[in-house]
């Protein structure tokens, strides 16, 4: 089976939108998939693509593009909220019938910001903390996480970070501890450190708990970020490997491009990968 690019700007309702060419390119060897085998995923979004909107604008933008599941960056979640503040947040959204799965990515530098931002995700409402802690401070995330049951998934951040650049930077130093932290894969920034984020998913999917999905324009540390579908990331191969592992968390988008116009790449980028979701 194959399919034209006609039929999938047809599938995908982008119309005449112009899209990018190399995560088109493995889409017909994708398609050959006996239907069988489909797996439905969870697309949602990472608010950080938001930054520059309020909390309302969030709201009303993430109903328009029918997306349930939403991490929240602290531009719509203030670290510096009181609790009765962050239950009135969690309240607000979860009436409006979003899912308020997650918080991130959360930086911890010292043992007391662990235990300041366990206590604001349990405020919250959160299931799941999206973080970067230091080395020295998993011991005791860990000692949280089994008090909460708030899971934590480590976000791998890319050739720039010198803590947990890579998802296997990220396993090596969790695969002992409890099985409630595992990884947050960033697929743009595993990608920039040129390798394939496909295998990376399948090769950590038993400690996969949350995904970060981008496109970026060129395979090197200085990789920017574009509109998903505009980029050289094959988005067919990264979802159908998330489709064959059965994985069951959030594909959060993360459209980092043009802050205060964010709307616009964040729209496209849901159309993108609706179409193929469409036909793999």
């Amino acid at each position: 089976m194959a399919i034209s690019r006609k039929d999938f700007l047809k599938a995908s309702g982008l119309g005449a939108l112009a899209i990018g060419t190399a995560s088109f390119a493995s889409v017909s060897e994708a398609v050959e998939k006996s239907a069988s085998e489909e797996h439905t995923l969870r697309i949602g979004l990472a608010s950080y693509t938001l930054r520059n909107y309020s909390l309302d604008e969030l709201i009303d933008i993430v109903l328009r593009l029918q997306l349930t599941d939403v991490s929240f960056k602290s531009f719509h979640l203030p670290y510096e909220a009181s609790p009765e503040e962050l239950g009135f947040i969690r309240d607000k959204v979860k009436a409006r019938g979003i899912n308020l799965y997650g918080g991130g990515v959360i930086y911890m530098n010292t043992a007391e910001e662990v235990e300041n931002y366990f206590n604001y995700a349990k405020y919250a409402g959160l299931s799941i903390i999206i973080g970067a802690p230091k080395h020295n401070l998993l011991q005791l995330v860990e000692k949280k996480v089994k008090e909460s049951n708030i899971k934590m998934a480590i976000h791998n951040h890319g050739p720039e970070d010198g803590v947990f650049p890579s998802p296997e930077s990220v396993y090596n130093k969790i695969k002992d501890l409890d099985s409630r932290i595992g990884l947050c894969i960033d697929t743009g920034h595993t990608f920039r450190l040129n390798l394939d984020p496909a295998a990376e998913l399948i090769k950590y999917k038993s400690r996969l708990f949350d995904v970060h999905i981008k496109d970026i324009d060129e395979q090197t540390p200085k990789g920017n970020n574009v509109e998903i579908g505009h980029g050289k990331m094959d988005i067919p191969k990264i979802l159908s490997a998330l489709k064959d592992i059965n994985y069951t968390g959030v594909v959060a988008i993360e459209y980092e491009k043009d802050g205060e116009h964010a709307i616009y790449g964040l729209s496209e980028s849901v159309g993108y990968i609706r179409g193929i979701l469409n036909v793999i």
